[in-house]
């Protein structure tokens, strides 16, 4: 046998030592990889503790910490409808630990407020839609009408005659009720309120007829007690838990709106986490515990890809857009 010569053998370190030099690079980024999640995660709610978007952050987090195996730690940064604290989840690292909620408010932001420090389509990757929830169209029981149709009959008679309470210009309630005004050709008359309690406040009272609510335990306490009458839901399908209820739709075809909840991270989160928690979310969201937990909440389970939650938000910004320049709508 010919033992190799000088250059052979010189060729054959050459290669093992490149070898050993990339063996050497690529484990510590193998094993970095793997080793996801190795610290808490952090989720960013951008509203106030106990509202929806709140409750619904923390059954996210609760489920993606049990499936994870590390801590989710909640983060409440409220303020300007939730835009503060997108701005700040914009600009979070991608490095897989920094997460958001995500909801019909940050779809109709984009149309409303004159600057946004974050872009909702640039600057994230959608993870999962949690759930949607229906508002419900609440009237003050003077009113002499039981249903939709005799609501926009009543309105027809009398044009602009009605008030409509909102939690603020801009938000879901006020931009549902801009969206069945126009939808149905008739006109009434915006009272903005600085959240959901004092608009309830005022519609118990009977100085505001009428509007949409989010909360669906608030709504449903209001219409047992006799304070106020619930004649229709947002929805384009009725509410599970309201099924006599019927959907605006019916009388206004093509009507349908809802609130939402879902979870975002930072665009350039890596894809293999993206789909990795989207796996974990929407498995809890299927479960018969997470639908439950949802549906106690006034919520109706969703859990799909990131790329369906991706085109639901386009959507939805979309749709939001048409009804803010048809009736005008400016959040100072």
């Amino acid at each position: 046998m010919t033992p190799p010569s000088r250059s052979s053998h010189r060729t054959l370190l050459a290669v093992s030592a490149a070898a050993a030099a990339l063996g050497a690079m690529t484990t510590p980024m193998v094993a970095h990889a793997q080793a996801w999640p190795a610290k808490p995660i952090r989720m960013i709610v951008p509203f106030p503790p106990a509202g929806s978007t709140d409750i619904f952050g923390r059954l996210a987090g609760d489920a993606l910490s049990r499936q994870l195996g590390v801590p989710v730690v909640i983060e409440n940064r409220g303020g300007a409808g939730g835009n503060i604290g997108l701005a700040i989840a914009a600009k979070a690292p991608g490095d897989g630990y920094n997460i958001a909620m995500f909801t019909v408010a940050q779809s109709i932001a984009p149309s409303v407020f004159p600057k946004l420090d974050y872009d909702p389509v640039r600057d994230f990757v959608p993870i999962t839609l949690i759930a949607k929830l229906p508002s419900i169209l609440l009237v003050h029981p003077s009113l002499p009408v039981r249903n939709v149709k005799e609501l926009l009959a009543l309105m027809r008679r009398n044009p602009g005659a009605l008030n409509y309470a909102s939690t603020g210009p801009g938000t879901s309630p006020h931009m549902l009720m801009e969206m069945f005004l126009m939808m149905a050709g008739v006109k009434a008359v915006h009272i903005p309120y600085k959240g959901a309690g004092p608009a309830l406040i005022d519609q118990f009272a009977g100085l505001v007829e009428m509007g949409f609510t989010t909360g669906i335990g608030p709504s449903l306490e209001a219409a047992r007690s006799g304070k106020l009458r619930a004649i229709a839901v947002s929805t384009s399908d009725r509410y599970a838990a309201l099924p006599d209820l019927p959907p605006v739709g019916d009388t206004v075809p093509g009507f349908d709106g809802s609130s939402w909840q879902g979870v975002v991270a930072p665009a350039s989160t890596p894809r293999d986490i993206v789909n990795r928690m989207n796996a974990e979310l929407a498995r809890f969201i299927r479960s018969p515990e997470g639908r439950e937990r949802i549906a106690q909440q006034g919520g109706t389970p969703v859990g799909n890809t990131s790329e369906e939650f991706g085109a639901f938000i386009a959507a939805e910004i979309a749709r939001w857009s048409k009804v803010a320049k048809a009736a005008k709508v400016r959040a100072e």
